[in-house]
């Protein structure tokens, strides 16, 4: 079943701490991640944290970062644009809270078949590259989440989320 959520953006970064750049379109590989992406290639800041994690891809809400960025407007602290919070894909249509169920279940994006691994905990990491406090705070059960890629294909801005179940909770 298609959902109304779809890809508004995508990002890479080639390495650790290099700023995401924004692509039409990405190549994706079965069990590795975005072509050309920091995880992917292997040198991500967390691609040697043990215990490994799957980090082929990530996926944010639009809806978490707006409303991330409303909470920090209201504190008078600066916000962060869907580039700044690491994350490879920006989806619009969705709410944090239907991302974050899609957390154990497959799921389709574009012609891409995904696992939903984990929730994206949010990290000083964004906050350190920018020197901007509160990024954890903000972003707390709005982070996005990880998901494994089971395969190949290419993803493009304005592909589709599709449940495999038809539901957001089963």
């Amino acid at each position: 079943m298609k959902s109304n959520a779809y890809i508004q953006a995508i990002y890479l970064a080639t390495s650790a701490g290099e700023p995401m750049q924004s692509v039409s379109y990405a190549k994706v590989n079965a069990g590795l991640g975005i072509e050309g992406d920091r995880y992917a290639l292997g040198t991500g800041a967390y691609s040697a944290v043990q215990p490994i994690k799957i980090r082929h891809i990530s996926l944010i809400a639009s809806s978490g970062i707006e409303t991330a960025n409303d909470w920090l407007i209201a504190g008078d602290e600066p916000t962060f644009d869907g580039a700044e919070t690491r994350r490879n894909i920006v989806l619009k249509d969705i709410t944090a809270e239907e991302l974050n169920a899609l957390v154990g279940k497959s799921f389709q994006l574009g012609s891409l078949q995904l696992l939903g691994t984990e929730l994206c905990t949010p990290c000083e990491r964004p906050a350190q590259l920018l020197s901007r406090p509160s990024f954890m705070e903000a972003f707390e059960r709005r982070g996005g989440i990880r998901a494994e890629i089971l395969n190949s294909g290419t993803l493009a801005i304005g592909d589709q989320l599709f449940l495999e179940n038809g539901k957001w909770h089963d």
